[in-house]
């Protein structure tokens, strides 16, 4: 059954719901059932106090099952951020649960930390290759002097490369490593020998296929339970799942891991601040116990441990990463939609175009960081 489409003569079942959204939409430039791309169209009178009720979740789900519409979701969740409506993605009752959970519980102990492989990295491969580039990269791109979403990426699995000084012969350990994308680039342009890990075992199986004959091994497995000495170690996209109680961890298993002359390079998005917190919508349905981290977080467990080479932000380019794969996305949807319901369909488009506002308001960042043991004489990032 379509549900009820809201107009002038629709009678609310909720009004005071509907007021206080109107309230919290002044000054945003968003309309309730507006002509603008960004304003919202409310197909069902209930969603109101769901918003009201559940917040960001509330907001999500709704959208998921059709309760509203919105032309450029990341036009319209841009004006929202901008406006300072972010903080309101939480709801009390939520703040409390997630801050009992955080502190009591480790989210992210080896026991739970294949959830979020299970949950969206084995989504599907088909969905994934259709949305991404040729290299698979499910990370922010590098539009620096790209005109597309491939050349970003290349460019930046070669800047990662080429902060890591890689050499023909070196052992690199990619911790994180997706469908391959790093591993197949340093295997075949440097000459290096990679060792890759993903917790995703669709990645690995498509990882192991896209590597073979390159000197590359994908294995399926904790970053916890490595053991040996890398020349090099690189991480894109994958601190994000770490966890604030595991950070000290997971530094000292760098330090662990890599040569004394080492080089790492951490390619994280970023928070501005530090408090441990996470979107209850994303949380659910994208990145379940993602965490992302603060300046703060990622240099206290480095002190006295690692030394920061160099510390590098171009957040505004997964805006662009993120909208290029939102085109890709909708492109495929008529041939993805014979396997995939449009339930999927409306996650994706909230997902993606959420997402990208989020880095177009400054809200989130992405940095590149490189660390060594403190190896002697000066290092000079690439840019």
């Amino acid at each position: 059954m379509t549900s009820p489409t809201v107009n002038e003569s629709t009678t609310l079942p909720d009004t005071r719901s509907r007021h206080v959204i109107e309230r919290m939409l002044e000054g945003t430039g968003i309309v309730l059932n507006g002509n603008n791309p960004w304003d919202i169209r409310v197909r069902n009178p209930r969603f109101f106090s769901r918003v009201i009720r559940n917040g960001s979740l509330g907001l999500g789900e709704s959208y998921m099952e059709g309760w509203w519409d919105c032309d450029r979701i990341d036009q319209m969740m841009t004006r929202l951020l901008q406006a300072g409506l972010g903080e309101q993605a939480h709801t009390p009752a939520e703040r409390v649960m997630y801050h009992l959970q955080s502190t009591f519980t480790n989210l992210q102990s080896k026991t739970r930390a294949y959830m979020v492989g299970e949950q969206h990295y084995d989504f599907g491969n088909d969905l994934f290759e259709r949305m991404l580039d040729e290299t698979m990269c499910y990370s922010c791109g590098y539009w620096k002097e790209a005109s597309n979403l491939h050349e970003a990426q290349v460019a930046k699995l070669d800047l990662a490369a080429r902060k890591l000084d890689l050499k023909p012969g070196m052992k690199v350990l990619d911790i994180g490593c997706g469908w391959g994308s790093f591993a197949e680039h340093a295997a075949r342009h440097y000459g290096v020998e990679v060792t890759g890990i993903t917790i995703s075992k669709e990645q690995a199986e498509l990882a192991r296929e896209r590597c073979e004959g390159l000197p590359v091994e994908i294995l399926l497995e904790d970053y916890r339970d490595l053991t040996g000495q890398f020349d090099r170690i690189v991480s894109i996209g994958m601190f994000e799942h770490v966890g604030q109680k595991n950070y000290r961890t997971y530094f000292d298993t760098v330090k662990r891991l890599l040569a004394p002359e080492g080089l790492f390079v951490l390619h994280t998005i970023g928070s501005n601040d530090s408090k441990v917190s996470a979107d209850p919508w994303i949380n659910k349905y994208i990145f379940p116990n993602g965490v992302l981290p603060s300046v703060a977080q990622i240099i206290a467990p480095t002190e006295n441990s690692l030394v920061m080479e160099d510390w590098q932000n171009f957040g505004a380019d997964y805006d662009r990463t993120l909208m290029a794969w939102h085109e890709n996305f909708e492109k495929a949807w008529p041939e993805l939609s014979q396997h995939y319901s449009e339930n999927v369909h409306r996650m994706f488009q909230y997902y993606l175009g959420a997402c990208a506002a989020a880095f177009r308001a400054r809200d989130i960042q992405l940095w590149q960081v490189v660390f060594s043991h403190g190896r002697p004489g000066r290092y000079d990032a690439p840019r």
